[in-house]
């Protein structure tokens, strides 16, 4: 069962990564998409942030391929398998679904969040560059691009407005990524990811200043930075 997993994890990483290249693409949701359009939002992390993807789909690969080489049967890789596989086969129809529905886009990127935390909870402390750091890469961009989205539906359906938005996106990938963290506290990749999406958000909200946006994405990123630190050196 442990080889079948280890294969499966593959093709399913695989399949993830070719998703966007058999598709269209996807470059955000369209203002257009919601009923009050959301035209540069405070709360989304600026372009070149999203480059993070193809350093998360190479190094889910690599680590996958390691996975069937060396380690196919090691009870450090074999629990957090399933958790992994399901969030990789979501992920792989995430864009023709975020092309046509933001809420449903935003479902099931906290399904693949969820899945995500899972597989880097269930990891083992062995092969750290291999098993660990991409999955925690992956989970660490999932709770700010899942926290993202949901600030866009709040906003983009009229329950709050794009500051407000801004703020409960800010705060909750903050409070997810925090709790991850110390459960996971040999997982620097993690909050490495979050951190790279609040800077991406302050770079986004230069322009103005967004002061109040400013200053949550920075507290953020210090407390996620200073946490780490702490890990690093325990």
């Amino acid at each position: 069962m442990t080889r079948k997993t280890s294969l499966l994890t593959l093709l399913a990483a695989l399949a993830f990564a070719l998703s966007p290249l058999l598709s269209s693409g996807f470059n955000g949701f369209a203002p257009d998409q919601f009923p009050v359009p959301q035209t540069n939002p405070p709360v989304q992390p600026a372009g070149y942030a999203f480059a993070i993807w193809g350093l998360i789909y190479l190094w889910l690969i690599a680590g996958a391929i390691f996975g069937i080489w060396d380690r196919a049967t090691d009870p450090d890789w074999e629990p957090m398998r399933p958790a992994l596989i399901i969030s990789l086969v979501i992920g792989a129809a995430w864009i023709p679904v975020a092309q046509i529905s933001p809420i449903g886009a935003t479902i099931l990127i906290w399904a693949m969040l969820v899945t995500a935390v899972i597989a880097l909870l269930r990891a083992g402390k062995a092969d750290h560059p291999w098993l660990r750091t991409p999955i925690a890469l992956y989970a660490g961009w999932l709770t700010a691009a899942s926290s993202v989205a949901l600030g866009l539906v709040l906003a983009g359906y009229g329950f709050v407005d794009a500051q407000m938005a801004a703020w409960l996106g800010i705060t909750l990938a903050l409070t997810i990524g925090l709790g991850v963290q110390a459960l996971r506290p040999d997982a620097p990749a993690y909050p490495a990811a979050v951190i790279w999406a609040l800077v991406g958000v302050l770079v986004a909200n230069l322009d103005g200043p967004n002061l109040s946006v400013l200053a949550l994405a920075s507290f953020g990123i210090a407390l996620l930075s200073w946490r780490a630190v702490v890990n690093w050196r325990a």
